[in-house]
This record gives C-alpha cells, structure tokens and sequence, in this order.
C-alpha cells in the first residue's frame, strides 16, 4: 500500500462526518488525521466487531475506486476514525437518520466538536487524552467520556460491549422503540 492511497482514503473518509449546522469554514483535518492514526484496540469482548465495521469502510473505499476490495482489508490497524464512522452507520441503520449526522453526534458526546484545524499541540494532546479515554474505557459508568453517554444506565457502560451501548443510547433517544 502506498501512502497516497492511505491519503486518498482519510479524503474519502472526511466527508462521511458532517454536521449540517455547523460553520462552513470550519475544517477538521487534523482531528481527522489523529483519529485516522490512532489504533482502536477492542478490550470488550465482541467489540473486534465494531473494529471490523471499520474495516469493511474500507473495502466501499475500494469498490468505489474500482480496485481489488481487500486491498486495504489489512493493510494497518482499524483506526478509531474507521470505528466511529461504523457505529453511524450502525446508528442510521438502526434508529433511523443519516450516518452524517449521527457520526458528528458522536464527535459532540467525545467532545470532539471543538477541535477545528489547526488544532495547537495543547489541542492535539486534549484530543489525543479523550481518544484515549474512549478507547481505554476510562469513562465514566454512565458513559460519559465515551461514545454514548446515557442518563439512566442499568449497568456500568465501561464493562458493557458498543453494541449493547449503543442499543441503550438509542432506547433513551427513541424510548418508542422496541
């Protein structure tokens, strides 16, 4: 694999978090470009799923350029930015909207929406601390410092898989569904 077609990839990738209300000025390649960098390592059992959600990200990369589908299948790690892009995908699959949306909803509960280019070394270092936090699972219980927070967890969030995480988090946004 070459490093253009990395680039490439993290182009195609960029795109696929949008907030439609936000300041069209306001770029956010670098925090991209870390999220891109920085390995999701799955310490929950069964969260290696949500890491392979990030991966197949890769092989509509390939589709769409026309080239061999596993050609980036393993070619690095699966990044936190390939991760959380699959969970919005997941999320507009299962509580309905468009993986845009909920990609950026996810930025927002990381706090990761105030980290517009250029992001300073302070900048960069919060934003690396709160990937790590996420990653690591040193949230809090209910999940906040995570990719979803709820309000009234049953259990602590920090033992819990994503899916079963993000079930919860869509039955608080969507109580009318099963």
């Amino acid at each position: 694999m070459t490093d253009s077609l990395a680039e490439d990839y993290l182009r195609w990738l960029g795109p696929q978090i949008r907030d439609e209300h936000s300041n069209p000025d306001r770029t956010y390649w670098d925090l991209l470009r870390l999220m891109f960098e920085t390995e999701f390592v799955p310490i929950i059992a069964h969260d290696d799923n949500r890491a392979a959600d990030g991966r197949d990200l890769r092989s509509e990369f390939c589709y769409a350029r026309n080239l061999p589908t596993d050609t980036l299948k393993e070619a690095w790690p699966p990044s936190f930015l390939e991760v959380l892009i699959g969970l919005a995908q997941r999320l507009e699959f299962m509580a309905g909207g468009n993986a845009r949306s909920w990609a950026w909803t996810l930025l927002t509960n990381l706090k990761l929406d105030r980290m517009s280019d250029p992001l300073s070394n302070r900048k960069k270092k919060q934003a690396a601390d709160i990937l790590e936090t996420c990653i690591g699972r040193t949230y809090t219980p209910d999940g906040v410092g995570g990719f979803f927070p709820l309000a009234w967890p049953e259990e602590d969030q920090r033992k819990v898989e994503l899916w079963y995480q993000m079930a919860a988090y869509i039955s608080e946004l969507h109580p009318e569904r099963p």
